[in-house]
């Protein structure tokens, strides 16, 4: 645990001391043709659209980090696929169109989109499970094929949600790093979980304001904290600022620090080289800060 601890605390400002030397060993690695191109484009898109976690893949050692960019950004790419305010079905057919580009990249077939490119050419390299790639994309269609107001039941919905979109994440990164190891394999599963219910936390406001009217607030806690509404036979999560929507936050958020405690107690059994992989955990830790700072109110 002792040298787990201080990754995960590390402060902004040492992160970014590491940027320039880090970046300077995967530039190297990077050839003049489309795939060096591609593998920009990765590392352009998680810079922008997940800087902390851009961040934490620096750190990653030079034969890890081309993966580890590919799998962030695919991540960025089905997360953002969504994002479509004009047309839900816009969105759905992004992630459908992913789903078989994950199909193509493993049966070898031209793509041409630089994520899907930087992902086939890893799959040549190394050892990367079409499993959690598929896993991953399937689980965003799931949540995309969800009706209006069709609520998550129970925070393990959610929980499962989050292991299926970012643990998968960290397995796909151990794998492409050759590290098998059971604990590295338990303490990424704990850091997505916990990840993915922050994520969702924080942006819950924008889910409960889209076109879909989604709030990612399970119907256990709703009913729980008297947020549960019915209209006309419908049931919907009243996300209104509340001290009721304060203290279903702060559960959801409770149950994403009992993930980071659990992965901190695995951090002794973890092999060395597992640690970089994990230190998503880091930005865990400030998205939990800053819900605690604002008292568990996400719209502040």
């Amino acid at each position: 645990m002792d040298y787990m601890i201080p990754f995960f605390a590390c402060p902004p400002s040492l992160m970014s001391q590491f940027v320039l030397v880090l970046m300077n060993g995967f530039s190297s690695s990077r050839s003049s043709t489309g795939i060096g191109a591609a593998l920009s484009y990765c590392v352009q898109q998680v810079r922008r659209y997940d800087y902390h976690h851009y961040l934490c893949l620096l750190q990653l050692p030079p034969s890890m980090r081309k993966a580890g960019f590919a799998l962030r950004a695919f991540n960025v790419e089905t997360a953002k696929a969504m994002d479509a305010k004009s047309d839900p079905k816009l969105g759905l057919m992004r992630l459908l169109w992913w789903q078989e580009a994950v199909d193509k990249i493993f049966a070898k077939k031209v793509i041409e989109h630089p994520v899907a490119q930087a992902l086939s050419s890893l799959t040549a390299e190394l050892k990367i499970s079409k499993t959690w790639l598929k896993r991953s994309v399937e689980a965003r269609i799931a949540d995309a094929k969800r009706e209006e107001h069709d609520i998550p039941k129970a925070i393990e919905d959610l929980e499962k949600y989050a292991e299926d979109t970012v643990s998968t994440l960290l397995y796909s990164t151990l794998e492409a790093g050759g590290i098998r190891s059971a604990a590295a394999d338990h303490a990424a599963s704990h850091i997505g979980k916990a990840s993915g219910l922050l994520l969702l936390l924080r942006s819950l406001p924008h889910h409960a304001s889209s076109g879909r009217n989604i709030p990612y607030i399970p119907i256990d806690l709703a009913a729980k904290h008297g947020l549960l509404i019915q209209e006309a036979g419908k049931l919907r999560v009243d996300v209104q600022p509340s001290r009721g929507l304060e203290e279903a936050v702060y559960e959801m958020a409770s149950v994403a620090s009992v993930h980071l405690n659990k992965a901190r107690q695995l951090a002794a059994t973890v092999p060395k080289e597992a640690i970089p992989v994990l230190l998503p955990a880091f930005p865990a830790e400030i998205l939990m800060s800053s819900l605690h700072r604002r008292h568990f109110n996400t719209r502040t």
